[in-house]
Order: C-alpha cells, then structure tokens, then sequence
C-alpha cells in the first residue's frame, strides 16, 4: 500500500504481520506501555483512537516510539487524519500470522 504524506510530516512506515518473526511480535508484547496501548486499540473501534488520546505514564517522544515499535512489528496501522494520527490494530492480519497470540495477550490476567 502507498504511504502519502499529509501536513508537514510523513505517513508511517508499516510492517505486515508476514514479514515479522515470533520473536519480534513478542518483544513488542513485553513492554506494558505498548501493552496498555494495543489493549486500549483491541477495546476500540478501528481509526478512532488518536495516538494522544493514551493515558500513559510516558511523554510524547517516547510514545511516538512505543507506536513506531508497534508498527515494526505487525501490530498497529496508523494513519493520518486532518493534524491527527489515527491508529487500528492489524487484529486479522496479526491473528493470521500468529493464530492465537493476540487472545491470550489481550485476556485480562488474574490478580497475583
């Protein structure tokens, strides 16, 4: 798919879920920042999340990685929308790749 840029900054670069090892998906599994973000996504309908609209506790800079990261592996598509970055999570496409990965990641975890 053709990136296009809009505005003052390139579209993202993404990464199909094919093209990603197991090994790479779970190491962009494994920070709870990008967790909490593909959570939130996967509770979400798809291209209604802006990337500020994240409660997280990092500032802007370090989420514009945690998504780039995201991206990298097969996980989120972003796009852009007027000043806005809209996000979705690539649930099909990650799901074909890795059957069964994204359920267990996504059911919530007992209380220890």
């Amino acid at each position: 798919m053709a990136q296009r840029t809009t505005g003052h900054r390139a579209a993202p670069g993404h990464t199909h879920p094919d093209e990603v090892t197991v090994l790479a998906a779970l190491a962009a599994l494994a920070d709870p920042v990008r967790l909490t973000l593909v959570r939130e996504l996967a509770a979400s309908a798809d291209w209604t999340r802006s990337c500020g609209s994240f409660d997280v506790p990092v500032g802007k800079a370090a989420l514009s990685h945690h998504f780039a990261v995201l991206r990298g592996a097969g996980l989120v598509e972003q796009r852009d929308e007027g000043a806005r970055r809209v996000n979705r999570l690539r649930r099909t496409e990650f799901e074909a790749r890795f059957p069964g990965l994204l359920t267990l990641v996504l059911r919530d975890e007992p209380a220890a």
